[in-house]
């Protein structure tokens, strides 16, 4: 989406920037170049606009979890499946809550983050932080709030400034944060305001609700004035590193001081382990162990769906399956025995089949459905009737099925029809004469003639094969354009001439002819062998057959039987390949 883009590239230039300080440029795993090159590459979309893409359709609907948050419906092949990737049914001061698709999803991929924790309700929860934030800072403390850049950072400091206007006692302390990301991405979230709810686009017709009366950018630490109460939100969100772990190692010692998680933590991060509440905690620096004093409260504005929305959502979407994903191994196999136990405990209503797969691992699902071809020009003008009988091309095209007639290819595809003219000259020992009789008592509707161009015989069996005496003598040459029908005559033909060949024929002259064609087409083997093997010397009592030397391992090749013989039986293999080519090059129609 439009937002998203924009907070990408603000987001990834971020990054570049913190890592230049503590790896070399060769370490990193990307520069500002690389950056700027990907964002010629994406294509934003709005929310509903379809895209299709080799035939895959696909758009987007609202999330809710942060600005520019998109669900996307694939649709292949009439198979819908809905990804969610981050998603909240809850509306907050100035998101909208997620969209519920209008159509039925065959496949619901969405996140299991919570489980089967439920938030509690925003106004508990907004009232129970401010009461925090406010104590800890009238008993003269600080409030450290660890955030990410985006997202929740924008929506407590809403929070926030709108509790200090109802709060003048409150007024004298500031609240900062302190993110140069967050700052830049302040920008992005004033420009789309008309992406937000109705609360924030009616305060935005009298002032703009980003622009903070008491919220100020803290631009660097040296600025920073630590000698009275505050609230800093820094980053980032689970305390492992940077800003918000400085502070709160600095902070921690003090009883006055205050540090409220307000999102969802990892374990094996310390904002994780300081809510198990040890009384102390390791230095990152250097290890030593800092007294844990401030105090720790965990109040989750997380946009993550809990179980209430999660199955309030699958309530309305009705998917066949489902596949859980972004969730701790516990947690999503807890709300798989929830929903299993909510949709497939009874005998009525319809099941869903519900998937947790690991990473990388494969899900496969069958589905079945009516395939619908558009006809174009092929049935008959009257009504069709089942059992009618059409002939067409079935065009399949970005999953969807075409019929058209052979000669509208070029019309409505781009697809050309193309012919294919084929010769097949087969050998005969018989005379073209007797091979006409021969066709004529086989086929129907032979006719025969004289060739205006050759002078020679000739004769067509079914307009579409002519069979025409070559030049030698010694074979005949037969043409045909390819089709089925046409293939099968001109393969019976063949067969017809080698049948022929089979008969003994008494004419000396034929014998004579054919014992001179066998031996120069022996020549012609013995050389094509030379010139791929090497030297090739005939076999002594025997002129059918040919010796030759293969890394010094003897081959006898017989060239009537089209048998090789050598004790290696890779280079046995590797000769008779090539014989057999050779042979079907010599013989059109070997004997083997």
């Amino acid at each position: 989406t439009h937002p998203t883009k924009a907070i990408y590239k603000a987001l990834l230039s971020d990054f570049v920037r913190v890592s230049s300080h503590s790896t070399s440029s060769e370490e990193n795993l990307y520069n500002e170049q690389d950056i700027l090159k990907t964002m010629e590459r994406i294509e934003s979309l709005d929310y509903h606009q379809e895209m299709t893409v080799n035939g895959i359709r696909f758009w987007a609907y609202n999330a809710g979890h942060v600005l520019g948050a998109a669900m996307f419906m694939i649709e292949i092949a009439g198979v819908r499946v809905l990804y969610t990737g981050d998603f909240s049914r809850q509306e907050d001061r100035h998101l909208k809550e997620a969209e519920i698709p209008p159509y039925k999803p065959d496949v619901l991929i969405v996140e299991s983050t919570y489980g089967v924790q439920v938030h509690e309700p925003r106004k508990i929860r907004e009232s129970r932080f401010t009461q925090k934030v406010a104590q800890a800072v009238r008993r003269g403390g600080r409030v450290l709030l660890p955030v990410f850049a985006l997202g929740r950072a924008q929506e407590l400091l809403l929070i926030l400034d709108e509790f200090w206007e109802a709060h003048p006692d409150l007024q004298e302390v500031p609240i900062y944060y302190a993110s140069m990301l967050a700052k830049r991405c302040m920008t992005v979230y004033q420009t789309y305001i008309n992406m937000m709810n109705d609360n924030v686009k009616k305060r935005y017709d009298v002032s703009n609700p980003f622009a903070f009366k008491y919220v100020s950018n803290l631009r660097g630490m040296d600025q920073f004035d630590d000698s009275q109460p505050c609230v800093i939100m820094a980053s980032p969100g689970m305390l492992q590193s940077g800003l918000s772990r400085e502070l709160f190692e600095r902070w921690c010692t003090d009883k006055r001081n205050a540090c409220i998680i307000p999102g969802y933590c990892v374990d094996g991060t310390l904002a994780k382990h300081i809510l198990t509440e040890p009384t102390s905690i390791s230095r990152a620096s250097d290890g030593k162990d800092l007294p844990l004093r401030c105090s720790v409260d965990y109040i989750t504005f997380s946009a993550h769906s809990d179980f209430l929305q999660t199955s309030q959502f699958i309530d309305q979407a009705k998917p066949t399956n489902i596949v859980l994903v972004h969730g701790e191994s516990n947690e999503m196999g807890r709300l798989r025995l929830a929903l299993e136990d909510r949709y497939n405990k009874g005998s009525e209503g319809h099941k869903i089949k519900i998937f947790t797969p690991k990473n990388t691992q494969a899900v496969q699902l069958e589905f079945h459905g009516e395939r619908i071809g558009k006809a174009i020009g092929v049935l008959p003008k009257r009504k069709p009737e089942n059992g009618m009988q059409i002939s067409s091309v079935i065009i399949r095209q970005d999953f969807n099925h075409t019929l058209v007639k052979q000669e509208d290819l070029s019309t409505y595809t781009n697809i050309k029809i193309s012919k294919i003219s084929q010769t097949l000259v087969v050998p005969i020992r018989r005379s073209f004469k007797t091979l006409t009789g021969e066709v004529i008592r086989t086929f129907g509707g032979v006719e025969t003639g004289i060739s205006k161009d050759s002078n020679r015989p000739y004769l067509t069996v079914g307009r579409g094969v002519s069979v025409e005496p070559v030049e030698d003598g010694l074979s005949v040459a037969i043409k045909w354009l390819a089709g089925y029908k046409a293939d099968m005559i001109a393969d019976s033909i063949a067969s017809l001439c080698i049948s022929l060949n089979d008969l003994v024929d008494k004419d000396p002259v034929t014998f004579e002819l054919d014992a001179d064609y066998y031996q120069r087409s022996l020549e012609v083997s013995r050389k094509m062998l030379a010139s791929r093997f090497g030297t090739v010397l005939g076999v002594e009592g025997d002129k059918n057959k040919s010796r030759l030397v293969l890394d010094l391992v003897e081959v006898i090749v017989d060239h009537h039987s089209g048998e090789v013989e050598c004790d290696d039986e890779i280079i046995r293999e590797r000769v008779r390949m090539a014989l057999r080519r050779i042979q079907a090059a010599v013989f059109p129609i070997p004997d083997y």
